[in-house]
């Protein structure tokens, strides 16, 4: 019994890392995006403090992480076209 029981860990650990190994540039790209929008949402909400009035949200904070500095230019733009 005990030995299918590791026979059965042993294919476990198989298939995981093979899924690591298929999955790992998607899994990276993920996590730096993760990360780019968790500072985006850092800098929003910075820059709410300050007076900026851009709304701290995960879709500014999206923007911010795909498209950076210039995310934030287009949300300044967007913001005062729409209140015009």
């Amino acid at each position: 019994m005990t030995g299918s029981l590791a026979g059965a860990w042993g294919v476990a650990v198989m298939v995981a890392l093979a899924a690591l190994l298929l999955l790992h540039r998607p899994l990276g790209r993920l996590l730096r995006l993760a990360v780019r929008s968790s500072m985006g949402l850092a800098a929003l909400a910075l820059l709410n403090q300050i007076g900026l009035g851009l709304g701290v949200n995960l879709v500014n904070a999206l923007i911010l992480g795909v498209l950076g500095v210039p995310g934030l230019g287009l949300l300044l733009m967007l913001q005062w076209v729409l209140r015009t």
